[in-house]
């Protein structure tokens, strides 16, 4: 099931922008324009997670989110995007319920990890397993499997593939890799190549989709099948 977001953003351009990259990225978006309608649709729905601008119309973010505390007494998490950055903003911000804080401008791929780092503070993983749409990463046992399938991986495709999962639906670049992988110098001539297509192998080829994508230019990414 997609993670569910309210954004709450009375700038329609950048609601649309940051909606926009968040479908791209695995999340489920519904709009707000201002703090009432937000607790409008929180009445009715289920989130997630609620994205919502500090300075608003009608009822502005800290307003919106304090009363979504203490009358809704609705804990779903709150992440404040706002352009004032002092100390005392952000205090303010905490003081009304909210759960972290962005200051614009931001870039939407902080906003996203800032968002998965707020899901698994609030529903964590098993110890030591990452799940990553139809694939489990057993960390403490070195274990792999896609949908329910156990994959067999040798050393260096497992840290690989660990390497892709930190950072998924993002790309990882080959020098990135290459570094976390032979610290000490390349082995030969293309290693990365090798073992990408080895992983490939294991983790693609008996399935019905490719999880592993090249981005030109790039590097590697693990991509989330809806």
């Amino acid at each position: 099931m997609s993670t569910q977001i309210l954004l709450v953003e009375d700038n329609a351009e950048l609601a649309g922008s940051l909606a926009d990259f968040l479908s791209e990225v695995g999340f489920e978006v519904d709009f707000a324009f201002n703090g009432q309608s937000g607790l409008e649709l929180l009445k009715q729905n289920r989130y997630d997670v609620v994205v919502m601008d500090v300075m608003m119309p009608v009822k502005d973010g800290l307003t919106a989110c304090a009363e979504l505390r203490d009358q809704l007494f609705d804990q779903t998490p709150v992440l404040f995007l706002t352009a004032r950055n002092t100390l005392e903003d952000k205090l303010k911000g905490f003081s009304a319920g909210g759960d972290d804080y962005l200051v614009k401008p931001f870039a939407p791929e902080e906003l996203a990890c800032r968002l998965n780092a707020l899901l698994k503070r609030v529903n964590p993983e098993p110890a030591g397993q990452q799940k990553i749409g139809e694939l489990v990463i057993d960390h403490q046992a070195l274990e792999v499997y896609r949908k329910g399938v156990k994959i067999e991986l040798h050393d260096v495709q497992f840290r690989l593939l660990t390497l892709l999962a930190r950072s998924a639906p993002h790309p990882v670049s080959r020098s990135v890799l290459e570094d976390s992988l032979w610290p000490d110098g390349l082995p030969d001539s293309d290693p990365l190549r090798t073992h990408i297509y080895r992983l490939r192998l294991q983790l693609d080829k008996p399935f019905d989709s490719p999880l592993i994508k090249t981005v030109h230019g790039k590097g590697y990414k693990l991509v989330i099948p809806d």
